[in-house]
């Protein structure tokens, strides 16, 4: 008689350790971050720390309700899930509440779900069965063209609320197209790019043409003889050039000024600690001021007083920085790479084309999350507005992270048996 393994067998303990870690330290910081006197107890149910607990305690249940489903389910059903969250994201256009200028929100109750981050995990697991069906080959323009398709349309939705931080996310998945084969060219050309934006809005468009023609004479010049070099280089410049003209008319007249602004003070074209600089910059003190060991808990003054705004979301790794200081930023930030590079480990070693390529979904996601969200609150990217996995307050966010995280754990416990 064959004895039935335990739904449970092979999961990776140590990432779900890691994942139940990361929230309780969200968890403290929550309450560190919007502590009342009035209600000093972490475990009232009236405050956001409270409510953070049910939300960590629900979404460990809706954990272990995913390693108790069959492997194979997730693959089946992906369109399905992708289908009911554009659904979603349609319905939030038309019945979502506005908050903060960003009409995200579908209140239920009391509760407000927030359609976007559950967008993430249906995007990744759609894009997995595409790109692991039979006879698909991602150097195909076909390919390539179904997979935009795939993560454009949820961008485009989610662009309409508008949320331009959480539609950025889904940028992060063309490191999924890489691994799976796709030209290395791509991601140069994507630099080439985000260098030329960057370049455009801080010199002038004559200074930096100039430029351009004294590289592509160069190069020209150097590689005279070989045709095809030459026919590329001159195609490269052309594009370069309508580019840097796009990058003007759209940095003038397709962004809000909010984001013009934002872009402004990072690039340091701007200074205006007042208004849209004040976040960061309060972010920065706050951070600076924890020094080695931080003030200790409950005792950050930026944070007692409330001169970030939204500390308990975007801005939570500053009360970690101003509590905890750099020795506690060292251990979140450690965390958090042990847990990228544990992912990145459980995919690689993935029987299955479809678990693998879902894996490597789910590691950009993260990093994306986790490299945005520190790096802006350190003034090293723009305030785009996405939260700190496992850690900023809010329902959603933590139950959408915790989907993508153990629909990949169910998938490597069943890996053996999955091809």
């Amino acid at each position: 008689m064959i004895k039935q393994r335990s739904p449970f067998f092979n999961v990776d303990w140590i990432v779900v350790i890691t994942f139940l870690t990361l929230c309780i330290i969200g968890w403290f910081n929550i309450h560190a971050a919007v502590y009342d006197p009035e209600k000093p107890s972490i475990f009232n149910l009236d405050t956001n720390y409270g409510k953070q607990l049910i939300f960590i305690v629900s979404a460990f249940i809706l954990g272990l309700v995913i390693l108790l489903l069959d492997s194979k389910f997730f693959n089946t059903f992906s369109p399905v899930f992708y289908g009911i969250t554009l659904l979603l994201l349609i319905l939030v256009l038309i019945v979502g509440r506005n908050v903060g200028g960003n009409q995200a929100w579908i209140p239920i109750g009391s509760f407000r779900l927030q359609p976007s981050e559950f967008a993430k995990f249906s995007s990744c697991l759609l894009l997995a069965r595409y790109l692991s069906s039979v006879n698909i080959k991602i150097q195909d323009l076909r390919t390539q063209s179904v997979c935009a398709i795939i993560l454009l349309i949820p961008m485009s939705l989610i662009m309409m609320q508008p949320d331009t931080g959480s539609a950025l996310t889904f940028t992060s998945l063309v490191f999924v197209l890489y691994r799976e084969g796709l030209s290395g060219y791509f991601l140069i050309i994507t630099a080439i790019l985000i260098a030329l934006f960057v370049l455009s809005l801080l010199l002038s468009k004559v200074f930096l043409i100039f430029g351009l023609i004294l590289i592509a004479g160069l190069l020209i010049y150097n590689n005279k003889k070989n045709r095809s070099f030459i026919t590329t280089v001159i195609y490269g410049f052309v594009i370069s050039v309508v580019f840097i003209f796009c990058v003007d008319f759209a940095y003038k007249n397709i962004l809000q000024s909010h984001q013009r602004n934002r872009i402004d003070v990072l690039l340091g074209i701007v200074q205006d600690l007042k208004g849209e600089g004040y976040n960061v910059n309060q972010s920065k003190i706050a951070i600076g001021s924890g020094g080695m060991w931080g003030r200790g808990y409950l005792q950050g003054t930026q944070t007692k007083y409330d001169f970030v705004p939204e500390q308990s979301t975007d801005f939570i790794f500053c009360t970690i920085g101003e509590e905890w200081g750099f020795a506690g930023s060292f251990v979140v930030i450690g965390l958090y790479l042990f847990l990228l590079l544990r992912i990145v480990n459980i995919a690689e070693r993935q029987r299955s084309s479809f678990s693998r390529i879902y894996g490597y979904g789910v590691a950009s996601i993260l990093f994306f999350h986790f490299f945005i969200n520190i790096g802006m609150t350190v003034g090293l990217a723009p305030v785009i507005g996405i939260p700190l996995p496992f850690i900023s307050y809010g329902g959603s966010s933590l139950w959408s992270f915790t989907i993508l995280l153990f629909i990949l754990l169910k998938l490597d416990s069943n890996r053996m048996g999955i091809i």
